[in-house]
């Protein structure tokens, strides 16, 4: 596969790794209370894009191509639903915020939770299931959707198709404009 259209699971990987390397700044507690804020809405706005392209495309494949499919898909769509839920409340808060730290250490740990499931179990078995021109076409949908997709935690927002096709590109837009004018640079 040419290097620039990876397939599904180098999509879903170098994703994961992005997120891994903020994770360890922002458990380093190094720099001051406005970089960490930075970075913490750079880790939301990421992990918010990359579930919804989850979400819209890769959950929906799990479905069809393995017999456990629905089993495994509404799994992970509820771990993403626990993150989504501790974005929401990491959103409010201040760096100084002696519960930035514990909502940032619990979001780690359950991210990284789930990223050993997918890399583990989810993608291999992909891998095996799907043939290499679907993964292709799956991680080519992934990266399209992350550009459309929302910046912010929306924990009520639908996480399956077709409301999350509908609904996700416009509540992304949203959050970009809300993102231009506030100054948050994601």
């Amino acid at each position: 596969m040419a290097e620039n259209n990876p397939g599904l699971i180098e999509v879903i990987v170098s994703d994961h790794r992005e997120v891994e390397e903020a994770f360890q700044e922002l458990e380093s507690r190094s720099g001051t209370p406005e970089h960490r804020r930075a970075l913490a809405d750079h880790v939301i706005a990421e992990l918010v894009r990359h579930s919804v392209a989850e979400e819209m495309y890769m959950y929906p494949a799990a479905r069809t191509a393995l017999p456990d499919g629905d089993e495994i898909a509404d799994h992970e769509i509820a771990e993403h639903a626990k993150a989504e839920e501790d974005m929401k409340q990491l959103e409010g808060l201040e760096p100084t915020d002696p519960r930035f730290d514990d909502l940032v250490g619990k979001l780690v740990s359950d991210v990284r939770h789930h990223i050993e499931e997918e890399e583990g179990e989810l993608l291999p078995r992909l891998a095996a299931s799907c043939s290499a021109e679907q993964l292709h076409d799956l991680g080519a949908k992934v990266v399209r959707a992350k550009k459309m997709a929302p910046t912010r935690p929306h924990p009520s927002a639908p996480n399956k198709p077709p409301a999350n096709r509908i609904l996700g590109p416009g509540v992304g837009l949203i959050d970009r404009m809300r993102d231009a004018l506030s100054g948050r640079n994601v």
